[in-house]
């Protein structure tokens, strides 16, 4: 199965919604230039890049949420993936990079202006499993760019 980067994302205040950028240089704990502000909850090596897919952000968007690219916190925006595929243990392979699926992204409140009503639980894996943020690990350091491809394992 293959996909593709749309978009890159990294906040160098920490916070949502993170700004785009071309680039993005992945290491053990994390993207470079994406500062967490709640280091309990987010970052580390079991949760070193947060992953999401636009066919779910464009669904929401159809829901009418005001959601868009960044706004939920995600690092990588991927197309093409099938999501409903994608658990635990999954590998994504980029051109320099190898990522491995370790845990859904739980949903806080500080992402509730992407929804309508504030209704953040709405990508909550407990609630709709298919439309939930990823965590990764990081098997393989390097960069990513946008519009490179994505196979997943």
């Amino acid at each position: 199965m293959q996909g593709s980067i749309v978009g890159l994302f990294a906040a160098h205040q920490g916070g949502v919604p993170k700004p785009s950028v071309e680039t993005l240089h992945i290491i053990e704990n994390g993207c470079v230039g994406d500062k967490q502000n709640d280091t309990k909850h987010h970052g580390g090596p079991n949760r070193a890049v947060c992953l999401f897919s636009e066919e779910v952000l464009q669904l929401l968007q159809q829901e009418n949420h005001p959601i868009f690219p960044g706004s939920v916190g995600e690092n990588v925006l991927m197309s093409g993936v099938p999501w409903e595929n994608v658990r635990p243990g999954t590998q994504l392979h980029f051109s320099d990079v190898i990522l491995e699926i370790t845990s859904d992204a739980p949903p806080c409140g500080t992402i509730k202006e992407s929804f309508e009503k504030g209704q953040f639980k709405r990508i909550s894996a407990k609630i709709n499993p298919h439309s939930t943020r990823w965590y990764a690990k990081v098997i393989q350091s390097g960069t990513v760019v946008t519009g490179e491809s994505v196979t997943v394992n």
